[in-house]
């Protein structure tokens, strides 16, 4: 399984149109901010700061 994830990308076997969108980032990335995980108790409680 190693051997899969070593190897470099080949230019002819990568698809140009898996190419995310900057405004696709740009929203995971405020999401990934604004999300809290709290620990309490061996639960866990999720919230969105936003």
């Amino acid at each position: 399984m190693a051997n899969l994830y070593s190897e470099t990308s080949r230019a002819e076997r990568v698809n140009q149109n898996l190419v995310p969108k900057e405004e696709t980032i740009k929203f995971l990335l405020d999401y990934s901010k604004a999300l809290s995980v709290i620990d309490y108790n061996k639960m866990k409680f999720e919230a969105l700061l936003n």
